[in-house]
């Protein structure tokens, strides 16, 4: 089943809606058919000093009394900045409050919530699993099951949750991840996979190391089958595609500056820039890295570049949202861009989804 949401990111924060506007676009996302609706979560966005940064949590407690048929999630949170127990009882108190339809989208984090907090970035990925174990043990805990887990980074002791989950046997997870490694733990702890920034040719490389990593570490046959190969996307509706890219397509590079995307590319790796200290390092408040990151993204050729937006009008977009398809997306979360929020949703709803869902029967 192909499905499709709405992420309120990083767009919806920079145009500066209002809490009442944002519920608003919720709502008219849920009755229009959409299947799912997400929430970042940041701290702040230092380069957009106007922009409204809220708590994904509270917000999405929100819409789950304003919605009633679409999937909420974090797109997405991490266990670093709250405790795993944290994110737990979130995501089953999130799903309780919408009556099953709770989802846990989760990363490793990244340097922009944590280092201007003074909050320790050290070994992310072997942290990210240990939280993963973690909030999964608490997901089957009780007064009657207490749980017990020793770890290098958490441990519990005889503890438990006091409340259990609509969804069963619990929520889902989705896990945001680009690298070797962290796909590896996507096949191995996911029920979905949320990346974003993304060309179709890099999706369907990820997508297969994801599958390898499921048979790997033996998911039955039923997760195989179910498992959501989701995408962050950005749609920027406008009747001159031309002139609309042109605008954006340095911040659609620096996107894409990963070395993941350089090597499924075959392009030439930046001489001199580490890409670690990028990751572990890089805050939207540092200038140095914004110049250094501008000038390594313009390699990147614009076709590759414009095949991981879909930039135009409906009949512009859907050749892009086709070429995901085939490289294996079987969800859709869309960042919509410009001046017309509400008619964007709609006119996705209207033009787009009815052609793309008509293809997969």
């Amino acid at each position: 089943m192909l499905k499709f949401g709405i992420q309120n990111g990083l767009n919806v924060a920079r145009a500066g809606l209002s809490e009442d506007q944002i519920l608003t676009a919720c709502l008219l996302a849920d009755r229009v058919g959409y299947d799912s609706i997400w929430y970042m979560d940041h701290s702040n966005v230092p380069q957009w000093a106007k922009a409204t940064v809220l708590d994904p949590w509270v917000m999405l407690s929100a819409i789950a009394a304003t919605t009633q048929n679409v999937e909420l999630g974090t797109c997405v949170t991490d266990a670093i900045r709250r405790h795993p127990s944290n994110i737990a009882l979130a995501t089953i108190t999130l799903d309780r409050i919408s009556k099953g339809r709770g989802t846990l989208g989760i990363g490793a984090g990244e340097a922009q919530n944590l280092k201007e907090f003074n909050i320790s970035f050290d070994n992310p990925v072997s942290k990210w699993e240990e939280q993963l174990q973690v909030i999964k043990l608490l997901y089957e805990s009780s007064p009657e099951h207490r749980v017990n887990f020793k770890g290098k980074y958490y441990e519990l002791s005889e503890a438990c949750l006091q409340a259990k989950s609509i969804r069963k046997p619990r929520p889902p997870i989705y896990m945001a991840s680009g690298g070797q490694r962290t796909l590896q733990l996507t096949g191995k702890y996911g029920d979905g996979w949320l990346p974003i920034g993304y060309t179709p040719e890099l999706f369907e490389d990820h997508a297969n190391a994801i599958r390898k990593s499921m048979k790997e570490n033996n998911r039955t046959q039923e997760e195989q089958d179910d498992f959501q190969y989701a995408l962050d996307i950005d749609v920027y509706f406008s009747e001159d595609a031309e002139e609309s890219w042109a605008k954006m397509k340095e911040a659609v590079k620096v996107s894409l500056f990963k070395p993941e995307v350089l090597r499924v590319h075959n392009l030439k790796q930046i001489e001199g820039f580490d890409f670690k200290k990028y990751f572990t390092e890089y805050s939207m408040s540092n200038q140095d890295w914004i110049v250094k990151m501008r000038e390594g993204a313009t390699t990147i050729p614009d076709s590759i570049a414009r095949s991981s937006v879909a930039v135009g009008t409906p009949e512009d977009v859907i050749p892009v949202f086709e070429r995901f398809m085939k490289a294996g997306v079987n969800h859709f979360v869309i960042r919509f861009w410009g001046s017309n929020y509400f008619g964007s949703i709609d006119k996705f709803a209207s033009k787009v989804m009815p052609h793309l869902k008509g293809n997969t029967r």
